[in-house]
């Protein structure tokens, strides 16, 4: 059920402490830690508490926790003093859009210059 832990989730493991991961910030509603396959010097993922499927379920589920997704992935720019250089929040929807974990979740990337289009 969309909202509920899943036993098969990489990120929802990650949430419940079951698997680790280096966390960067913590709130109430979500949890932002370091890619293990950094794509940029900054590559940080922050993900809701709550597991769906990627961001446009979870904005239309729970559009107050999308926004703290995207209010956290500003936090973490800042803590990772990205912002004046410019950093880039990327939410990649269907694998054909390269998310391969099926857990809504906002990439944070920064630390080098980005080119566009991406990809």
């Amino acid at each position: 059920m969309a909202g509920e832990p899943q036993p098969d989730c990489l990120f929802c493991k990650i949430v419940s402490g079951e698997i680790p991961a280096t966390i960067v910030r913590e709130t109430e509603t979500t949890v932002a830690f370091r890619d293990i396959n950094p794509q940029a010097p900054t590559h940080v993922l922050v993900i809701p508490r709550v597991h769906h499927p990627d961001a446009a379920s979870l904005a239309a589920a729970e559009p107050g926790v999308a926004a703290d997704v995207l209010r956290e992935a500003g936090q973490v720019a800042a803590d990772e003093k990205i912002v004046d250089s410019g950093y880039r929040i990327v939410l990649n929807t269907g694998s054909g859009a390269g998310q391969t974990v099926f857990h809504a979740h906002a990439h944070v990337l920064g630390g080098r210059g980005m080119q566009w289009p991406p990809g």
